[in-house]
């Protein structure tokens, strides 16, 4: 039945389809950028795919291509038992305007999905309605899920936020556990320095 999916595709969308290709059973259908949604939504609502569930979003870096993202995203019918996965391409080769149009009027599932993968990789989702961070908090430096990100990358120490009317435990004491970011904890177990309340800009060299 994908079969008969991707060959609707290409009649609907024509030289939007870039590729297409099979294996183990996976079809795959890759389109232009600005197609994106427009075949999603087909997806959706056209009675020959009634692709009801969006099983699975993300991303691929690919730095020595251009466009250097993939954008992947696997779909099921409920009704109809068949799969999908859709691809884009988008962003230049410093990972720059790189964004494509949001799925999340069509499946609400795409909302953290689409979060995670702004978060880890840097792609825009145009129309999103709430892309922030999602597993990092907002300060952290960088997409740590690109393939040029350096491993060892120390990102700035934040301060304790202390949110009002809201009983919580500080993260860390000076005996116990390490900032995110610092190397070694050899101070705060030896009771010197409280690094976990440094202010913004101070740095871990």
């Amino acid at each position: 039945m994908s079969k008969a999916l991707i060959d609707l595709i290409k009649k609907n969308f024509g030289a939007a389809v870039l590729e297409t290709h099979s294996l183990y059973g996976d079809d795959t259908v890759v389109v232009e950028a600005a197609a994106w949604r427009e075949v999603a939504r087909f997806l959706r609502d056209a009675p020959e795919c009634s692709m009801d569930m969006l099983t699975d979003l993300t991303a691929v870096d690919f730095p020595e291509r251009e466009p250097r993202f993939e954008i992947v995203a696997h779909f099921y019918s409920l009704s109809k038992g068949h799969r999908l996965r859709l691809k884009t391409r988008t962003g230049d080769p410093d990972g720059d305007e790189a964004e494509v149009d949001s799925l999340c009027e069509f499946w609400a599932s795409a909302n953290w999905m689409e979060r995670e993968v702004f978060d880890m990789f840097g792609v825009i989702f145009k129309n999103h309605p709430d892309l922030r961070r999602i597993l990092l908090y907002p300060e952290f430096e960088g997409h740590p899920l690109r393939r040029d990100y350096p491993a060892e990358q120390i990102q700035p120490l934040i301060a304790y936020r202390d949110v009002p009317n809201i009983e919580k435990i500080a993260p860390f004491s000076v005996d116990e556990g390490m900032s995110f970011g610092r190397q070694t904890h050899t101070q705060s177990r030896a009771g010197g320095d409280d690094a976990h309340v440094k202010p913004k800009d101070s740095q871990v060299n």
